[in-house]
């Protein structure tokens, strides 16, 4: 016998929003336009300034949306938007990303028959249609560390030797278990979210996700990849300066080495990151590139190798809570 609509498991939608206010309305309208029955849905916004709460509240009125006086990052925003959540499961979204039909429920029933996975990723696809292979990672070693540093995982990307964290050339269109899956895209029951403890508030934007997942294998789960949901990702619309994006994202990957790696390794790590950015950054002088991303991820090197939550002053300028600190 089916399971009739009250045997199917709630989904709550989270969604945190920083001033991509049009961005964030068309995603919305891509899950209400497939008329899911029981989704819940909760946006956090981030103390935006383009009056993005306002006007969501207004424009979806079925939406909770909770508005916050300053912006809290990501992980403490998704955290927040879990509190308010009422779903059996929880889905971590981008805002920048249109939801392709079919892909919430195909997460959602591979959950339930696949109950020991506990995170659950999809595919991503770039507005052209091509693979973004950025819905999952492979895990930092010491290895893909040290190819960083040499420059190898550039000069042979995608190479499963060289390149390690990519994954390879494998274009997430088959069922496959991964170290990380990123959070503009997964699904998490309700009890496992709380057995995780939520996001780890000392993150303020990047490797938050990768956290969480390394967590969930610490915890015997086992992420994996469901290739029939698919999403459109816009990938980085609300970070403008492609030099402080990546030191955000560098201050991420750092905390995640001081918090989940032994302290001789986190530092060979961190070094390892550092001399990658100043290679680079060499390159970019020598070719006269206009763009200099990694000259200013060389020249802030100090603001971001510590991590969070020092990371949280030197790059924005504000004090991490003391709650999560």
């Amino acid at each position: 016998m089916a399971p009739g609509p009250e045997d199917v498991p709630t989904v709550s939608v989270l969604l945190v929003n920083y001033n991509t206010r049009d961005r964030t309305a068309e995603c919305l309208r891509s899950l209400q336009e497939q008329r899911i029955p029981g989704l819940d849905v909760v946006v956090v916004d981030n103390g935006s300034a383009d009056g993005s709460a306002a006007a969501l509240a207004a424009a979806f009125p079925e939406v909770t949306v909770v508005p916050s006086p300053e912006n809290l990052g990501f992980g403490r925003a998704v955290n927040l938007a879990a509190e308010r959540a009422t779903g059996e499961f929880l889905l971590l979204l981008n805002p920048d990303t249109t939801v392709r039909p079919g892909a919430l429920e195909a997460l959602r029933d591979h959950a339930v028959l696949h109950p020991g996975n506990g995170l659950y990723g999809g595919r991503t696809l770039r507005p052209d249609g091509t693979l973004d292979p950025s819905s999952c990672w492979g895990a930092p070693t010491l290895w893909s560390m040290v190819s960083y540093a040499l420059g190898l995982s550039t000069v042979f990307r995608r190479s499963t030797f060289f390149d390690p964290e990519s994954l390879g050339h494998w274009q997430r269109d088959t069922v496959r278990e991964v170290p990380i899956v990123t959070g503009c895209l997964l699904l998490v029951s309700r009890a496992d979210f709380d057995r995780l403890q939520g996001m780890d508030p000392v993150y303020f934007l990047y490797g938050e996700d990768a956290d969480f997942s390394t967590r969930a294998w610490a915890l015997g789960m086992r992420p994996v990849i469901v290739p029939t949901a698919e999403i459109i990702h816009d990938n980085g619309g609300a970070s403008a300066d492609k030099g402080l994006k990546m030191c955000m994202v560098w201050a991420g990957r750092a905390t995640y080495l001081w918090r989940n790696w032994t302290t001789w390794r986190a530092r060979f790590g961190v070094a390892a990151l550092q001399l990658g950015a100043l290679l680079r950054s060499v390159g970019e002088r020598a070719t006269r590139r206009r763009s200099r991303t990694w000259t200013t991820v060389w020249s802030r090197r100090e603001d971001w190798r510590s991590g969070y939550p020092i990371a949280e002053e030197t790059l924005f300028g504000r004090t991490t809570p003391a709650e999560a600190a």
